[in-house]
């Protein structure tokens, strides 16, 4: 396959200026040159039929006579009355046209007027050959008849005058597009190529460029701006992608090492001691769910970004769902922890019943990290129109305005010194978001500092 060939935007603009104004030059040349006899011819004929129409309303007139004479003198038309069997009118006899004409037009008049037509037109050649006559035959009454002729007189030296002129334009046209196209073409480019420098810089990761957006040209300016944007976005992206690396690598090596640590010591020390051994294998359990809860969360927050994971949705009851929820959490009880639940009566909703369990168990397991020294955790739902408002708040030392934003990213902690009761993986609230996002269910978080924090979400009824 033929490569396109490809030229720089300043090259193209140039050629594209130059061509047009060739484009110009050739249609000037074919209309005052080519077409200009044409359109004389075309021109003339025009101004006959208006002449035509202005004799036929001048014969509805009292000063019939008076009337051809404007019109005779205005146009410089030769004008003729034939009424019975003579001319009682013929436009004045300085007139060269009548006075040249009248001798030859006799025979078409007498065509005209056997034809028994109301209008009928005739191009008459002159005996020299070199000038063309237009004649219109007009029936005005039973035996009035008027002829209107107007000479075409030969443009030939109009012509040549033109082609001298148009070819000094040509050549004047032509030096001012070279140079005209070639700075306007580099004054449009020039934005374009800063823009691609920058561009450039950018792909290959220097995201402290900036795109100018003082252009005087509103597309530069737009693109401009959109490009800052991008630049943004990808510097704030490749920043969580660095974050998201350091902490992933991080969560997979602790437990990792912990394995690996735990499996050498059943291996060389305790493999003889049951109880021991015991302890190490429950060790080697735990970090293996951690890192199957990590793998899992990661694998799931992958598919909700990627749009990958479908929702399967079905009715259930949301109180006996809930409260299925917060049986699982009664270990925590030996340890002070305590959920409080405040429900309504039954609540038909219609979602992804396991999704929502992720929304739920996530909610609920950063309650109990994040929650004061009382330990507790609250869960409220509330009916309203169209759905109900599930509450899940603790008690904790809350969350500055400021940060709650960003408390939906991957891996972000408002407080990164807490001490976890339950080991999470750090995506469990961008988990949370794309569920609820997915679902269309209205979410959000509310903070009040050393008082607590509410994350919220309404689920649809059925």
């Amino acid at each position: 396959m033929k490569q396109k060939k490809i030229k720089p935007l300043h090259i193209r603009v140039w050629i594209y200026l130059i061509v047009f104004s060739i484009a110009i030059l050739i249609f000037l040349w074919l209309f005052q040159i080519v077409s200009l006899a044409k359109f004389y011819e075309f021109s003339k004929k025009e101004e006959l039929k208006g002449i035509v129409l202005d004799i036929q309303e001048a014969y509805k007139q009292d000063d019939f006579y008076k009337a051809l004479d404007e019109i005779s003198y205005n146009t410089n038309a030769c004008i003729q009355i034939y009424s019975n069997l003579s001319f009682p009118y013929s436009s004045s006899s300085s007139n060269k046209e009548c006075r040249v004409q009248n001798e030859q037009l006799t025979s078409y008049m007498e065509n005209f007027i056997l034809s028994n037509k109301k209008i009928k037109s005739y191009q008459i050649l002159k005996t020299d050959l070199k000038e063309k006559t237009i004649l219109y035959g007009i029936k005005l009454g039973e035996m009035d008849y008027a002829f209107v002729n107007m000479s075409l007189e030969p443009i030939d030296s109009t012509v040549d005058i033109l082609k001298k002129q148009l070819l000094y334009v040509t050549c004047i046209v032509l030096v001012l597009s070279f140079v005209v196209a070639y700075f306007l073409s580099k004054r449009l480019s020039r934005p374009i190529e800063k823009l691609n420098e920058s561009a450039s810089k950018m792909a290959n990761g220097n995201f402290d460029v900036t795109f100018a957006d003082n252009s005087d040209i509103e597309e530069m300016n737009t693109l401009a701006t959109t490009l800052n944007k991008a630049r943004d976005s990808l510097s704030k992206t490749d920043a969580i992608r660095q974050e998201l690396m350091a902490n992933v690598s991080h969560d997979l090596k602790t437990p990792l090492t912990m394995i690996k640590a735990y499996a050498e010591m059943v291996r060389d020390l305790t493999y003889k001691d049951d109880k021991k051994r015991e302890e190490n294998l429950n060790v080697i359990i735990d970090e293996s769910d951690r890192l199957n809860l990590l793998v899992n969360d990661i694998l799931d927050l992958t598919k909700l970004e990627s749009g990958e994971l479908n929702l399967k949705y079905e009715e259930f009851d949301l109180n006996t769902f809930l409260l299925d929820i917060i049986k699982t959490y009664d270990i925590y009880k030996e340890q002070g922890y305590e959920i409080l639940y405040t429900g309504t009566k039954k609540a038909k909703v219609y979602a992804d019943k396991k999704r929502m369990q992720q929304v739920v168990y996530n909610l609920i397991n950063n309650a109990i990290n994040y929650t004061g020294d009382d330990k507790k955790v609250f869960i409220k739902v509330t009916r309203k129109k169209d759905s109900y408002l599930v509450e899940i708040t603790d008690t904790g030392k809350g969350i500055d305005k400021k940060e709650l934003k960003f408390i939906w990213d991957k891996y972000y902690k408002s407080d990164k010194t807490h001490s976890r009761l339950y080991l999470g993986t750090g995506i469990g609230l961008s988990i949370v978001k794309n569920i609820l996002v997915k679902h269309n269910f209205k979410y959000g978080v509310n903070s009040i500092r050393n008082k607590g924090t509410t994350f919220y979400f309404e689920i649809k009824k059925k």
